[in-house]
This record gives structure tokens, sequence and C-alpha cells, in this order.
């Protein structure tokens, strides 16, 4: 065998093991994207069933049902261009699916849950932020257009004042219930400024008004329940006034 050939024999061998490992460089790296998008998929559709399970019925509507309910079923298509017998994805599209074709009459369960305590408030406001992140990456996966996103951006900001509203005026009226006005009052104003500062205040104009009767109500039970001035400190302010009144005397004396 000549040296030629030999030398071609090498070259192409090593060729070959260059080709076999970029393959499977190639093939472990398909791999791992494909359980990342995988996993981030799962995470998605597990956020969109989260909220729309778990949000509280006040907050709840059929709009927004069948919203988290197009993004569930956006996810799962996209699940299944991965792993096409993901059995569970398709029976998720098929409930899905049945869902969506309810159109406006699409069930709403979610019950009814007071939102009377700061810690509440907190975990609600955590929820319409998880909402309002999920729309934005939904809009910038193409889920969403970027109008309709614009549209949900607001909805959402109108979801989390009605929830100030409810979180104000509860906390306020079991202050009061509980002699505790001066609370009641900041609760109240809290309630006020809020509505104020929102990009359409005249859209909350019957709940800043029904929460401006209440911060007057607050406002008359502290009048009421402040203590009235001690006899002693009477006592104290006229003598106060008659050292005034001598020493105006005195220095009136010395000027005349």
């Amino acid at each position: 065998m000549s040296p030629l050939v030999i030398t071609i024999l090498v070259v192409s061998g090593i060729g070959l093991l260059i080709a076999i490992a970029y393959c499977n460089h190639w093939v472990e790296r398909k791999k791992l994207e494909t359980s990342r998008r995988t996993s981030e998929l799962n995470d998605r559709i597990q956020r969109c069933s989260g909220l729309s399970d778990a949000l509280p019925g006040q907050l709840m509507s059929a709009d927004l049902k069948l919203l988290l309910s197009r993004l569930q079923l956006h996810f799962v298509n996209q699940l299944l261009l991965l792993d096409k017998k993901n059995q569970s994805a398709i029976s998720r599209k098929q409930a899905l699916t049945q869902q969506l074709s309810l159109g406006q009459d699409i069930v709403l369960n979610n019950p009814l849950q007071a939102i009377n305590s700061e810690p509440r408030g907190n975990e609600v406001r955590q929820q319409l932020e998880n909402l309002h992140t999920l729309i934005l990456r939904s809009a910038k996966d193409g889920a969403l257009s970027v109008q309709e996103a614009k549209h949900w951006q607001g909805e959402v900001q109108h979801l989390l004042a009605q929830m100030h509203i409810e979180l104000f005026s509860s906390i306020g009226r079991l202050a009061l219930q509980n002699g505790q006005p001066g609370r009641a009052r900041r609760a109240f104003e809290q309630g006020v400024q809020m509505l104020h500062k929102q990009p359409s205040p005249e859209r909350y104009q019957r709940a800043i008004e029904k929460l401006q009767a209440q911060l007057e109500q607050a406002n008359s039970q502290l009048v009421e329940t402040s203590p009235a001035p001690l006899a002693e400190d009477s006592e104290l302010n006229a003598g106060l006034k008659g050292l005034e009144t001598e020493e105006d005397w005195k220095k009136k004396s010395i000027y005349d």
C-alpha cells in the first residue's frame, strides 16, 4: 500500500471521527434544547392553569378565563410539536378545546375569597403580577398580538385597583368595628389616594365617593373618641396666660 493511500485513509478516518463527534454533539445539544423547551412550556401551562383556578371569583371573568385557556392551548400545542405521543398533553388539549368552544358560557367556578388583610392582599397582588408577566411573555412568543397584550395589561391594572378597593375598604371597616378609627382613616385614605393615581380615575368615581364617605365616618369617630382636655391642662393654660398678661403689664410699666 502506497504512502499516498495510507495518508488518504488516515485523513479520511480523522474526518470521519470529527464528523461523528460533531453529530453526537449536535444530538446532545438538540436533546438539551428539547428538554429545556419542554420544561419551559410545562411551566407556562402550569402557570396558566394555576391562575385560572386560584384567582378569587370576584376578579375572574369569562374573558379572562377564555384568555388563560387559549394561552394554555397554545403552549400545549407547542409541547405536542416536541412530543406528539405525550398523552397528558393530548388529554389537556381535548379538555381545553371543549372549554373554549363554550365561549362566554365557559364555566366560572372560582370561589369568592375575602381580601381583608395585608398578607392576603399581597398574595392576590402576586397572582396579578404573575398574570401580567405571563401576558408579556405570551406577546413575546407570539401567542398574543401586541394590541391584545396592551388591552390585557390595562385589564390587569383594573383588577389590581379592584383588589385594593376591597382590601382598604375591608381593613377600614374592620378597624371601625374594633374601635380603631385612626387605623380605619389610614386605610380609607390609602384607598382614595390609590384610586386618584389610576390612569383613568373617573372609572372609579363611585368607589372614591364611597371611600370618602367612610373616611368622613372614621374622622367623626376619631373626634368622638379623642380624650377631652384635662382640668389640670386647662388650669395650666390659664396660669400661663396669666403670666403672659403679667409680663406684658411689667413691660408696659417699665417702658411707660
